[in-house]
């Protein structure tokens, strides 16, 4: 009797520390860690534009996702990838974007990267 009650006091702590772990991401995680570390070294927009704004558009994602999945068509053009910049709210102003940086969504796009909205966590 002693014994099942300590097991099962184990495993309901177990359980409450991993419900715990799962429900941080950023900084909290491994993904979180790799993301923060990697962003600097690349921009967080691809290289095309939002034909509505004619600029890329940031969809903010809330804090605890950690992936995102790029849609294609064709054979092995879907893919999961690492959402790995973080919104800030200390950026100087806005950003100076010329006409001729990044290219139109073509007529018949291939890919969900290709309409110019790319994921932002959001702040924390």
């Amino acid at each position: 009797m002693k014994r099942t009650l300590l097991i099962t006091l184990a495993v309901a702590v177990l359980v409450a520390v991993v419900q715990a772990g799962l429900a941080t991401a950023g900084e909290g995680s491994l993904k979180g860690y790799v993301a923060k570390r990697q962003a600097p070294n690349y921009p967080w927009h691809g290289s095309y534009y939002h034909s509505g704004w004619g600029m890329p558009v940031a969809q903010l994602v809330p804090p605890t996702a950690e992936s995102q999945t790029h849609w294609g068509w064709g054979v092995g053009n879907t893919r999961v990838s690492t959402i790995q910049h973080q919104f800030g709210r200390d950026y100087p102003g806005s950003g100076s974007y010329r006409f001729g940086m990044f290219r139109r969504t073509p007529r018949w796009p291939t890919n969900t990267d290709q309409y110019g909205v790319y994921y932002v966590r959001g702040p924390w």
